[in-house]
């Protein structure tokens, strides 16, 4: 309608109501004279602009009963919309309440009777209603959303209407809010004009009365408006929307009715309102605490409200713990895997999944943590009969323990205690365990720790301390009984008192060191120390000099000279504050050259592996000292690196330790590593050796032995010698690789920098101290080592291409080839003790000196490492042809390890890419030409068979003494290199690069070469021979799929017990004990074991088909739930007997078969598994006809019971249940989600033919979305509202209309609007 047209509209209609008044006609009869003029102008009903024109023109102006009879008579004839007309009149009345009590008066009552009243429109109609209410109360504005829909303008009218009727309400009663949200004030007289007062008022002594009383009373009455509107079940809908939705604003409606209970004692007005105002509490806490209570009469439903797990009694705690915890247990002991480096924390990977299991669980925060410190003690005390090999051992256990656990409450615990906390990450949890109106109670997760640290105590088989931490859970105690004893005496607690009170002697245990580790980080003060039975002291002991370890950092923080037995105190004893580290890394930076290598290695004893309470700070000074700063007026022409090439020689070596390297994984700095140990690669790869080589031990760092640590270290992080199809395959151009790449721990380096720049720094970062880079770094500003990188690559990936003689890089290929046979050169043989160890070169042989060490090429590194990979090919090809014997072919490429550490780099490369192509004929291992393992094949075989038999397994294995011994030439290369190197400390950086090489070489031939390898290497490290053998058994499992299912299948068994035996809980030990156990292998006379589950773990990664691991574990719940159903159906319907399993405990049962293959699940395969779960795995199982056998309806209920948890439990492990995550797959979620919801939606909506039972169908899917509806509504906005829809009609056909509605709360925003509307 143009502007001239509504003119003439707007007078006629003025005109026309005029009339009618004059008349004193009937509220029917102005009806009818006004619908003329609608027809007059071709408007139909209900009219938006005939809404505007009476509110706006004849509000107050006529303010007589005619008239607002008029008004209610037009909004219940549906000749105006009523949310139209009470927008436009709150809008006006409530500023002015004071001066026209009648008129709010009569608004209120509209409101009460009309605020629900649907009325019929067109879309056209529905467009201009919204865009007036959006108008009239500036919902865009305040609530900073589009309205595009009715449904939208619908909701937040009323949920605006509320909280400003709170508002006057308060403001009437002289009671100010402080709150700054965008709702406070929203309807004050700013925008609108004022009333025509002062002509209608009579300002008479009883006509103020009135008024003034018809004030009061309205005050009450719109208590009780709120009330009634409260307790419609279209509010409660329509509020819940705005709960779910838009938890910042709803939590502003919180904090009014916190004020006025605040204020109850203060304010009279409160006082007499207290029943109407209690009438308005219940309603709003019963909207905060409603949750999706399903239909118990449906079957399906009952199973599902199985209950919470919460208290769980001692021994479910300490010796089989409750199936519900397990993720803790597995995730726990995966971190202890050293082959593999996350690049993520522990810290944040640990965080998450606390979050998720407190929801999943419906637990506690006690309960919770109680599990999380059982889990850990139970990985420490794994530890008690270790393995002695590379492998990470009880420091990485402890960090776990006592660093990583700590710090991951700390994460929790700040995030509940933010001030900016919104209800948005927890509200769907909160209403499980905490009350109040007012929003969530402050400190639950704190308190939670405090009575979960108390519950502890009675674990004491779980609290006994390793030998190597008793003295430091003795001190520990000590220190807890000197303060409680200074306390007691008055001295409150004074430093001094508890470090000088030596006399008094304590017996420590785990708790302990777990309190100090929480108090230290301000999770717990030192009330804690007065928890009954926490000090157990003996007074009048001889004191105990363990006890004062902290003698020699106070000598060194008093100006005490870092050398001879101080030094070696200061390595071996942990630092106890954060200031000994920062002075310490200040003289690594600033000292002399002799103290920075001196505090670098400090730093990287003992500081670094045990001084858990700052473990976090030392790791960050560590990392720092690799990328040291600029000197002060340095002017060298070299890089700055050089002037500090003693102290990176230390850190480096120092860092190169197994278990140290293993920690700084825990806490996720191997990005950050990776971006600082690039520009040593880089500089010292580029420089001339000045003068000739040095053994690599030598204490004096030569450039060689720098760079090939640094190098060496790099590549040590991620799989470099594997082909780059198998680091990542690209899906939507993004990373979805099991394996790192330098480029991925870049781009989570840069990442890292940007948010810690950003505003938004801190979400994906461990919070534990700033970057020790402050710039992205790229791979681009390193030429060396990105053209090494490059031609890496290509060698791993395809066949070295033939070079001419006139090159380069041939030219230096001969010179090297010289160099390391020289002597064949000069008319002579080589003739070389094959297992010569004596020397102090890598592998034992001496170091050539004098005439021979002019002949090494004086070369930068990069230049060496160029052309290696063509003395290599030269080499193989000639031992392949009889040209070069093999112990010429070993001890030449031991000299060139010798000469050029990081040469093994290139060694490793081409071996492995040679191995996979299998070009290379097999050799004997005789003993003759190659080293023999015929000495302890056979018992290597013998016992690789008892340790799977053990597990679970059985698979057939070639007799050692069935032909020749064979390895592929590449391979018996290799390894007899690999045997030949010394086992020092100091070589742990050789150690870490050959030995997962050489076990990817050994796994990519036919199973059968792994136990060769392992037989080798037991010959040379009898030592290490328990270790030997259990690395040769998991590579049973690569190819082999029958011994991956039967693996598996232990595993359920040995946690679950025998599905088809009623009688295995009292038969057979279950649980978390028997699933990990403990190793024992060849150990004072005992049989060879290894439990399945920690067997799984640790061979996992190597399975070469782990799709296959889906289809077996689906295999598996699935045949647990028949067994399960079998036994409930086998029992007397009238009365359980009790060795039967009723219906609820199937259930469970049946969750904890899924929990424990989801558990399973995410380990073998990380979100790429959990993605064809979703996508490939459950769809097809669905949709299959072979899974449908003749079952009873329980049986095919548990099935689609079980499928859903375990589809839903394995997403919530990868991407958590919140709608924040600190784990790098949360970005996917939503297309994986969407696509497998797109799936069920089209099964319902007939579009897709399913082969399963309907009753697995319908169970399956009403489980599934009331899992996500209960536990994660954030993954439920991330849906399309077209397939929500679909769900919803799906589920309504199946009667299930409640879980429908609530699917559709959660939705988002585009849902809220779609479910209003619904409701008009």
């Amino acid at each position: 309608m143009e502007t001239s047209e509504l003119t003439r509209f707007e007078d006629r209609v003025l005109e026309t109501v005029k009339l009618c008044q004059d008349r004193k006609d009937s509220p029917l009869t102005w009806g009818m004279e006004v619908c003329k003029c609608l027809r007059e102008v071709g408007l139909g009903i209900p009219s938006p602009e005939l809404g505007q024109v009476l509110i706006s023109n004849l509000c107050f102006i006529n303010n007589n009963p005619y008239f607002w009879k008029f008004i209610e008579q037009a909004i219940s004839s549906g000749l105006l919309s009523s949310l139209q007309v009470l927008a436009l009149l709150s809008s006006r009345v409530i500023p002015h309440r004071r001066s026209q009590p009648e008129a709010y008066r009569l608004y209120l009552e509209l409101v009460v009777r009309y605020a629900f009243s649907p009325t019929r429109m067109d879309d056209f109609c529905k467009k201009k209603i919204t865009k007036s209410v959006d108008d009239a109360l500036q919902l865009t504005k305040t609530y900073e959303v589009h309205i595009a829909e009715s449904g939208h303008a619908f909701a937040l009218f009323l949920f605006s209407i509320i909280v400003g009727l709170i508002d006057s309400t308060l403001e009437d009663w002289k009671l100010q809010l402080s709150s700054t949200d965008k709702l406070n004030g929203m309807f004050k007289d700013s925008d609108h004009q004022a009333m025509d007062v002062d002509s209608k008022v009579d300002h008479t002594d009883i006509r103020l009365e009135l008024r003034e009383r018809l004030h009061k009373t309205n005050s009450m009455r719109a208590i009780e408006v709120l009330g009634e509107l409260t307790e419609n079940k279209r509010a409660v809908v329509l509020l819940r929307l705005v709960l779910l939705n838009m938890p910042e604003k709803f939590n502003g409606l919180l904090q009014r009715l916190q004020f006025l209970e605040a204020n109850r004692v203060a304010s009279s007005n409160i006082k007499s309102a207290s029943q109407v105002l209690a009438r308005l509490f219940g309603n709003i806490q019963r909207i905060r605490g409603l949750e999706n209570h399903l239909n118990k009469r449906h079957l399906i439903n009952v199973l599902f409200n199985t209950g919470p797990c919460s208290s769980v009694s001692c021994s479910d705690f300490g010796t089989t713990q409750a199936a519900c915890w397990l993720p803790f247990d597995i995730y726990m002991e995966t971190a202890m895997d050293g082959r593999q480096l996350p690049a993520t924390s522990a810290i944040d990977i640990l965080a998450e999944l606390i979050k998720t299991l407190q929801v999943n669980n419906r637990a506690s925060w006690q309960h919770t943590f109680q599990a999380l410190w059982i889990s850990a003690l139970r990985l420490v005390q794994r530890e008690r009969d270790p393995l002695e090999g590379p492998i990470p051992h009880l420091d990485a256990r402890l960090c776990i323990l006592l660093s990583i656990t700590p710090l991951a409450i700390v994460r929790l615990v700040d995030e509940e205690e933010m001030p900016s906390l919104s209800l948005e990450e927890g509200s769907n949890v909160r209403s499980h365990n905490e009350q109040g109106v007012a929003g969530c109670v402050q400190g639950t997760r704190r308190l939670g720790l405090i009575t979960s640290l108390q519950a502890l105590r009675q674990f004491s088989g779980l609290l006994s301390p390793p030998a190597s931490v008793i003295i430091a859970a003795n001190n520990a105690a000590a220190k807890a009984a000197a303060f409680v004893s200074n306390f007691k005496n008055g001295n409150e607690g004074l430093t001094e008192h508890v470090k000088n009170d030596l006399h008094t002697k304590s017996v420590g245990s785990m708790l302990h060191l777990i309190v100090e580790a929480c108090i230290t980080r301000k999770l717990i003060d030192t009330s804690t120390y007065f928890m009954p039975g926490y000090v157990s002291i003996s007074v009048s002991s001889p004191p105990d000099s363990s006890l004062d370890q902290g003698a020699p950092w106070s000598a060194f923080m008093e100006g005490a000279h870092l050398a001879g037995s101080l030094k070696s105190s200061l390595i071996a004893t942990p630092a106890s504050s954060l200031v000994e580290i920062e002075k310490l890394y200040h003289i690594a930076i600033n000292g002399s050259e002799e103290e920075r290598s001196a505090a670098a290695k400090i730093l990287c004893g003992a500081s670094l592996i045990r001084g858990w309470n700052i473990q976090e700070h030392v790791v960050h000074f560590v990392v720092k000292l690799l990328s040291p700063p600029v000197p002060t007026n340095f002017t060298g022409p070299e890089s700055h690196l050089v002037y500090y090439t003693p102290m990176l020689n230390t850190i480096l070596f120092g860092m190169s330790s197994i278990d140290i390297v293993h920690v700084l994984s825990l806490h996720g700095v191997i990005p950050e590593v990776a971006a600082s140990l690039m520009p040593l690669c880089e500089a010292f790869g580029s420089l001339v050796p000045t003068s000739s080589h040095k053994s690599s031990t030598s204490d004096e760092p030569s450039v060689y032995t720098v760079f090939s640590c640094a190098f060496l270290f790099l590549l040590r992080l991620w799989k470099f010698y594997r082909p780059p199809h198998e680091h990542c395959i690209t899906e939507g151009g993004g990373y979805t690789g099991s394996e790192l790449t330098l480029e991925y721990l870049l781009l989570l380096h840069n990442s890292r920098i940007a948010s810690q720049n950003s505003s938004a720094a801190g979400d994906n970062v461990t919070n534990t101290l700033e970057s020790s880079m402050s710039q992205a770094v790229y791979i681009d500003s390193f030429p060396k080592l990105r053209a090494w990188y490059c031609q890496n690559k290509a060698c791993v990936a395809s066949t070295l291409s033939g070079l001419s003689s006139g090159n380069p890089v041939h030219q230096l290929a001969n010179k090297i080839l010289n160099m390391i046979y020289r002597k064949m050169s000069k008319g002579g043989t080589m003739s070389s003790n094959f297992s010569a160890q004596s020397g102090s070169s890598i592998s034992g042989s001496p170091v050539s000196t004098g005439e021979d060490a002019y002949e090494r090429p004086m070369l930068p590194s990069w230049e060496l490492l160029e052309a290696i990979p063509f003395v290599l090919e030269a080499v193989l090809t000639a031992c392949a042809h009889g040209r070069l014997s093999s112990k010429d072919l070993t001890t030449g490429m031991r000299d060139l390890v010798d000469f050029l550490p990081a040469s093994l780099a290139a060694i490793l490369s081409y071996f492995s890419a040679e191995i996979t192509r299998g070009i290379w004929k097999p050799v004997s291992m005789n003993g003759t030409d190659w080293p023999s393992p015929a000495a302890t094949l056979l018992s290597v075989e013998n016992e690789i068979k008892e340790i799977l038999a053990a597990a679970g397994v059985t698979v057939c294995s070639p007799s050692a003494g069935v032909g020749p011994v064979m390895l592929p030439l590449p391979v018996a290369a290799l390894v007899s290199l690999t045997i030949t190197f010394k086992l020092d400390k100091g070589l742990e950086y050789i150690h870490g690069v050959a030995g997962p090489a050489l076990e990817n070489c050994a796994s990519s031939c036919r199973w059968p070469s792994m136990p060769i390898i392992g037989a080798l290497w037991a010959q040379k490290v009898r030592r290490w021979h328990d270790f030997i053998v259990l690395s040769c058994s998991r590579s049973a499992f690569k190819q082999n799929q029958e011994a991956v299912a039967q693996l598996l299948r232990s595993c359920f068994t040995s946690f679950l017990g025998s599905p088809n035996d009623i009688n295995s809980s009292m038969s057979s030990p279950m649980g978390v004990n028997a699933l990990l156990g403990t190793i024992t292998i060849s150990t004072r006379g005992l049989r060879p074991s290894i439990a399945p589950g920690l067997l799984f773990l640790r061979s996992c990664r190597e399975i070469q088909n782990v799709q296959f691991v889906n289809n077996i574990i689906v295999e598996l719940v699935v045949e647990s739930a028949r067994a399960s159903a079998a036994r409930w159906g086998n029992g007397n319907s009238a009365r359980l007997k009790s060795n039967q399993t009723s219906l609820a405990s199937a259930a469970a049962l049946a969750k904890e078969v899924a929990m424990l293959g989801a558990s399973l699940l995410c380990v073998a395969g990380g979100v790429q598994l959990v993605q064809v779960l979703y996508q490939e795995t459950i769809p097809t199982w669905l949709l299959s006809t072979n899974n449908l056998q003749k079952s009873v309806p329980i049986s095919c209920i548990l099935e689609g019971y079980g499928m859903a948890y375990l589809l839903f439990l394995s997403g919530s492990f990868i991407w958590g249940v919140g709608q924040r995550s600190y784990t790098r797959s949360f970005a996917r979620r939503a297309r994986i989600l969407s696509v497998h919801m797109d799936f069920v939606a089209g099964a319902l909506d007939g579009n897709i033919s399913l082969g399963c039972d309907p009753a697995t169908w319908k169970a399956y899917v009403s489980c599934y979305v009331g899992l996500l509806v209960t536990f994660a509504p954030a993954w439920i906005r991330e849906l399309k509202l077209e397939t929500l829809t679909k769900l919803a009609h799906g589920l309504r056909g199946w009667h299930e209309c409640e879980l429908a509605l609530s699917l559709l709360e959660r939705g988002g925003y585009a849902s809220m609007g779609f479910v209003a509307e619904s409701l008009m």
